[in-house]
């Protein structure tokens, strides 16, 4: 048994094998100061704060 293939692999045929490579859905997390939905570990773009802290001055 040999390691190289028999037969050349068409484009269509690789890329159809790549073509499984989805984007997930994005993960979403409460607030914890103002309750909104956010991503984890970012500032929250409602209320401006992150782990409890005011970073960004949200004007209304």
């Amino acid at each position: 048994m040999s390691i190289c293939p028999k037969n050349k692999s068409s484009k269509g045929r690789r890329d159809k094998r790549r073509a499984n490579w989805k984007m997930g859905p994005v993960n979403l997390v409460k607030c914890s100061k103002c309750g909104a939905l956010m991503m984890p570990h970012r500032v929250c773009k409602a209320c401006g704060s992150y782990n409890k802290r005011e970073i960004v001055s949200v004007e209304d």
